[in-house]
């Protein structure tokens, strides 16, 4: 994988394993600007990450909307996630079994100026922040959405110390179900042998922003 294998992509690291940070060509001329938002041969060469890409969802929400944290058991789900109109803060939350960064998420700036996209493997929580007026977000999934095994943590978690979701003015967050602790999680997950989850790895802080 460079950011050479493919002219119209730029690929480098999000900043945790398996996290990438892609950014396609814009074309900008004077009548506005025109971009391949995913072309699955182009991706597939210049990422190394071959996938089925059975649902896509939309979201548009409001400045200070926070989304997540969300993750998805069975089956796990990868986002590419692209945010065509407005800003966001999109963070990622290592949620791996086994991995030395458990615990430690990262977050990269999204807008419809840069047209920077964010793959987010299976194995992570995946959250936003709306920092524009009104923000579109696409999300290309891995997996069919599964409502009895979609669950969220809490974005305020002290444990997780999402700085920048904490000192921003959050005006909204998602309705209904429970936010779940790290720790409450991380403790779950060690009685009940979940895959996706290992408590036995130590939990890391990757307090990144990356814009």
């Amino acid at each position: 994988m460079s950011a050479d294998s493919d002219a119209s992509l730029r690929i480098r690291s999000g900043g945790l394993e398996g996290v990438l940070v892609i950014e396609p060509t814009v074309y900008r001329d004077d009548r506005g600007s025109f971009r391949e938002l995913f072309k699955v041969d182009a991706f597939e060469v210049a990422t190394g990450v071959l996938r089925q890409w059975p649902q896509d969802n939309y979201s548009s929400s409001r400045a200070g909307v926070l989304r997540g944290i969300h993750y998805q058991l069975d089956p796990p789900q990868g986002k590419l996630v692209t945010c065509p109109v407005g800003e966001i803060f999109d963070v990622a939350v290592d949620l791996r079994r086994s991995s030395e960064t458990f615990g430690s998420w990262v977050g990269h700036i999204l807008s419809e100026e840069n047209g920077r996209q964010l793959w987010i493997p299976e194995g992570f929580g995946h959250g936003l922040l709306v920092l524009s007026e009104v923000a579109d977000v696409l999300y290309k999934v891995t997996a069919v959405h599964n409502p009895e095994a979609y669950h969220s943590l809490a974005w305020d978690d002290p444990v997780l110390g999402i700085e920048r979701l904490m000192i921003n003015e959050v005006v909204s967050v998602d309705a209904g179900g429970s936010h779940g602790r790290f720790l409450v999680l991380a403790e779950a997950a060690a009685a009940t042998a979940t895959p996706l989850l290992d408590a036995g790895a130590d939990v890391g802080r990757g307090l990144r922003l990356r814009r």
